[in-house]
């Protein structure tokens, strides 16, 4: 007879009581205490052994000096064509590289997946991502979107972000050259693959925005105006009012439309996030060069040179430096997606112009921070109004500081 799950067994008419097994605690009635002792312990032993070592069998102890930094696949300089999406069906085109990165799900990077959408004249096609940000630029054409947060009209050169979407997006072409739209989309769907989740709509951390092609040129010519312009760039951050602090494109997404001007050279610059680079406009002799390493003049050593082809990605790996020229004599764009918004929210992206470092190098400085030395929020902080914390104890023996000023105690002893 079964084990009853719960309670005793009925006992049966002229059934002897104390031959009925009572299963309430587990224990056999008529059995002695010292037979019941044995028989729980030896369970329980078990139970405790089976346990050990089923957590233990994936544990792994690495010697520090070798596993710091693992033997991990690089990402590569790679380019998406764009003769892709200007020929052939409706469909998505995904850069996908995964099987350089030995990575099991689809992506461009790590945490970002990049796709070319061809949507011949007149057809329509949907689209799906596990993702908390999706961004879709127009390469060329015109129509609309709709999902579950509405219709939205779009023309060559716009851009517009979605939150979490729990059903398809429609996207239909209504006119484009060489017979369909193209649209660069981009979401962070491989950052929810490593991650194990799927989101949550109802925690949307921004609403669907869209980005007018004019409103951002606008916008560029009103900065090259500007007597606070940087030098070394001329480009709009594309922000969004639900990311305040990092003032990205999403929480996830980070993006920038810049130009260079025509006979002109952006120095080399880097970050910690992966560049998607599409280049929107460019003639021929517009190219960046990237590389691991600067010399003492803060040129490239060794770098490899990526062509800008209007309509094109191409990726730039994280941390290596890189410098953008325009060799021809008209202005050239282009559009990097990162997952900086990420970075930023971390403080983690560490982005760096040569120049700045050169100059801190002659100074016989090393920047370690991922901020900028000469940063007013870490420099002058007592001046910010940083406050020094009361110590946890009268007798608390740790000092805490915030800056220069508070770095001596009540003795005025370091």
């Amino acid at each position: 007879e079964k084990t009853p799950p719960l309670g005793g067994k009925k006992q049966k008419k002229g059934e002897d009581k104390e031959n009925v097994n009572d299963y309430s605690n587990g224990v056999v009635m008529g059995a002695s205490n010292d037979d019941v002792d044995a028989k729980s312990a030896t369970e329980l032993q078990f139970k405790r052994d089976f346990f050990q070592k089923q957590w233990r069998k994936d544990a792994r102890i690495y010697e520090y000096g070798s596993a710091a930094n693992p033997d991990m696949k690089p990402i590569p300089v790679l380019v998406h064509p764009p003769d892709w999406h200007e020929r052939g069906e409706t469909r998505v085109i995904p850069f996908d590289i995964d099987d350089f990165l030995e990575i099991d799900k689809q992506c461009t990077s790590p945490n970002l997946m990049a796709s070319f959408i061809r949507i011949c004249e007149g057809e329509k096609l949907e689209t799906k991502a596990n993702a908390t940000s999706q961004a879709f630029y127009v390469i060329r054409g015109s129509g609309s979107t709709t999902s579950e947060h509405g219709t939205i009209n779009w023309d060559t050169g716009d851009l517009f972000v979605v939150p979490v979407c729990e059903y398809e997006m429609l996207h239909e072409c209504v006119k484009a050259e060489k017979g369909g739209a193209a649209l660069y989309w981009v979401h962070d769907e491989p950052l929810m693959d490593y991650l194990g989740v799927t989101p949550n709509k109802r925690s949307n951390k921004f609403e669907p925005t869209l980005y007018k092609r004019d409103d951002m040129l606008a916008q560029v010519e009103e900065i090259s105006h500007s007597t606070t312009k940087s030098n070394n760039r001329l480009g709009v951050l594309l922000g969004n009012a639900k990311c305040e602090q990092t003032k990205t494109l999403t929480h996830v997404l980070w993006s920038l439309l810049n130009s260079i001007p025509a006979r002109n050279v952006q120095r080399p610059h880097r970050h910690n996030s992966v560049a998607l680079d599409l280049a929107v406009a460019a003639k021929p002799g517009v190219y960046t060069l990237m590389g691991k390493e600067i010399d003492d003049k803060g040129d490239i050593i060794d770098p490899i040179r990526c062509d800008w082809i209007p309509g094109g990605v191409f990726i730039t790996p994280p941390g290596w430096w890189h410098s953008h020229h325009n060799e021809s004599d008209e202005v050239a764009w282009v559009l990097p997606m990162q997952d900086a918004g990420l970075y930023t929210h971390q403080r983690t992206l560490d982005i760096r112009f040569v120049d700045d470092e050169l100059e801190l190098h002659k100074q016989g400085k090393i920047r370690g921070s991922a901020f900028s030395v000469t940063n007013k929020q870490y420099i002058n902080m007592v001046e910010m109004g940083a406050k020094v914390p009361i110590p946890r104890g009268k007798d608390s023996s740790m000092k805490r500081s915030y800056s220069r000023e508070h770095m001596t105690d009540s003795d005025g002893e370091h």
